[in-house]
């Protein structure tokens, strides 16, 4: 790639808005083109300076160094499959979904050696360009998962991109990501919104608001996702997510019996357990380690 690459950033919302902003921030890419299906935020994107200029995807990538891909999981296959017929030769792509072994088949079959599957950890309840912010992957991991047919150039490529914009770059293998994810990413969204579910069946909500607290609010915060995202990360992770939910389901089922059964000590040793895992990880996220 050239000193300051043409970027094409496919998807101007939240994640990709905030991508273009913060490469646009560090100077490591020169002319940024937005592709969106949604005018309104093609619109708001170049409003705010994110990008440059707005194309279809073929125009957009015809003359790109490096393509980003901030799209819905679920459309990826296909807007892989439109750039193996379009994109040149020597340009990089990579991805930002948060689930990796459907993406990389695709490319595998495709025979994309330069597409680079990732996943920044990193996102937000908002959505859309507006939301966009420069220092959203300050410091966050961001997981590269090449296959055995990516190009080691593109990876150096993918990986001096995310470190441009604070990132903390993680190599693994895609079958390990989707695994892991399932457990410390989809699982807690999706208790999320069965939580909010819950309650919207329970009661209005203007009765419910005078007893919330900060606790619920902060566990409810990431049920405001985008729902349709969250459908595809459910279709592409399904493999992973469903033991990761019979896991959590039979957890909720022994400590109701132990609630039934009056064995609050139990309940305590769990509870003390939990606690004791949770200082671990807090501890190993901040000092970096992985």
């Amino acid at each position: 790639m050239t000193d300051t690459p043409r970027l094409a950033i496919v998807g101007v919302g939240l994640m990709g808005g905030s991508l273009a902003a913060a490469l646009r921030k560090a100077r490591f890419v020169g002319h940024i083109v937005g592709v969106d299906e949604d005018p309104r935020s093609l619109e708001a994107a170049r409003a705010r300076g994110l990008i440059d200029a707005a194309q279809d995807l073929e125009a957009a990538v015809a003359e790109a160094d490096l393509v980003v891909l901030a799209t819905p999981l679920g459309v990826v296959p296909e807007l892989l499959a439109r750039l193996s017929r379009c994109l040149p030769a020597h340009a990089v792509v990579t991805d930002m979904g948060s689930a990796k072994q459907s993406v990389a088949e695709a490319a595998r079959a495709l025979g994309l050696t330069r597409f680079v599957p990732g996943h920044p950890m990193a996102g937000g309840e908002c959505s859309g360009p507006a939301a966009a912010r420069a220092d959203l992957f300050a410091g966050r991991n961001v997981i590269l998962t090449p296959t055995e047919i990516t190009d080691d150039g593109a990876v150096r490529a993918v990986h001096a991109m995310w470190t441009a914009v604070g990132g903390q770059v993680v190599l693994a293998d895609a079958a390990t990501h989707d695994r892991f994810v399932a457990y410390t990413s989809h699982l807690p969204h999706l208790l999320a919104f069965a939580c909010a579910e819950l309650l919207a069946g329970y009661a209005p909500a203007e009765a419910l608001a005078p007893f919330t607290g900060a606790g619920l609010k902060d566990f409810l915060r990431i049920a405001g996702s985008d729902p349709v995202m969250w459908r595809d990360i459910c279709a592409a992770n399904a493999p992973s997510l469903a033991p990761a939910l019979a896991a959590y389901a039979e957890r909720l089922t022994g400590y109701s019996e132990r609630l039934a059964r009056g064995d609050f000590e139990g309940l305590l040793s769990h509870f003390a357990m939990a606690q004791a895992f949770r200082a671990d990880l807090m501890q190993e996220s901040a000092h970096g380690k992985h």
